[in-house]
């Protein structure tokens, strides 16, 4: 059997996001095929034997090693890969998509970059001042918030949060203070999926979504969300993320730059879920990514 999409998962909170994928390949008269660790050895199996292949791959096993061997196939055969995992590890470096941003004329949080502990473990005397009396503190290759210090203060954190993760560089950025619109922070999370961008008001801590209107763009003059987020996709190359940004009194900076490892899961099941029209318009433009792809 010959699948247009080969289709691994196994968090059980992506079931919504899989069943849009699901509908959108019907609709498109695309054949789906899911690998999750109850058909997983099968599936291996069949790959192997050349009794089964597919063209394109949408990979939502996070990284587990079991779904490795599918990965090995894909690598070695002519098949569209979404997300390859080689473009993903690049621009999840915060550190090198701070520079490449930097170097496109996108403005990020003033920012020094700081070696790994492992490779430097005593650092030169480095002033703080530009960063204002508060700063954040960031591993370059962590997401999901994972490391991330708020509110830091001194050179003594500094010194050991790079122990945390002391095989990666850390980042350690000027606090953004951003306007105020609807009542809440101008803080937004832009979905890129296929060329089409999604921008949404994403509270800063309660983490909740609510998509950005056509009004709202035009009240507030949020248009350049969509430009910003295009030019950062130019950068990562990647067919998928999402983008953190921030309007503040002056501009629109960019304070989390790629997200690969989107959090799947809908509001209409989880209050800090991605609106439910935004993911399904992620899973349309996915596979209309891969039926422009076909024979």
């Amino acid at each position: 059997m010959h699948y247009d999409l080969c289709l691994p998962w196994y968090w059980e909170y992506d079931i919504d996001f899989v069943q849009m994928i699901e509908r959108a390949c019907h609709e498109q008269g695309l054949t789906l095929w899911q690998i999750t660790p109850d058909n997983l050895l099968e599936s291996i199996t069949a790959l192997y034997k050349g009794e089964a292949s597919f063209r394109a791959i949408l990979d939502r096993s996070q990284y587990d090693p079991r779904f490795e061997p599918i990965h090995r196939w894909s690598r070695k055969h002519p098949v569209q890969r979404i997300n390859p995992a080689e473009v993903s590890k690049w621009s999840e470096d915060k550190a090198t998509m701070h520079l490449e941003l930097i170097s496109a004329g996108i403005h990020t949080p003033y920012t020094i970059l700081l070696p790994p502990f492992v490779e430097q473990p005593i650092l030169p005397d480095f002033d703080l001042t530009p960063l204002g009396p508060q700063f954040v503190i960031k591993p370059s290759n962590e997401g999901g918030g994972e490391g991330v210090i708020l509110g830091a203060f001194s050179t003594e954190q500094i010194l050991r949060a790079r122990m945390q993760f002391p095989e990666q560089k850390y980042l350690i950025q000027a606090t953004v203070t951003p306007r105020i619109i609807h009542g809440q922070p101008a803080w937004f999370r832009v979905f890129y999926a296929a060329g089409k961008t999604y921008p949404c008001f994403w509270h800063p801590l309660t983490h909740v979504f609510s998509i950005v209107t056509a009004y709202d763009e035009h009240k507030y003059e949020l248009t350049p969300l969509h430009t910003i987020t295009q030019r950062i996709a130019s950068i990562c190359r990647l067919d998928w993320f999402s983008t953190e940004i921030a309007l503040t009194h002056q501009e629109f900076v960019v304070v989390d730059y790629v997200n690969d490892g989107i959090d799947t899961r809908v509001q209409s099941k989880a209050v800090d879920g991605v609106p439910d029209a935004v993911m399904q318009g992620i899973a349309t433009q996915l596979i209309g990514l891969i039926k422009g792809g076909s024979s």
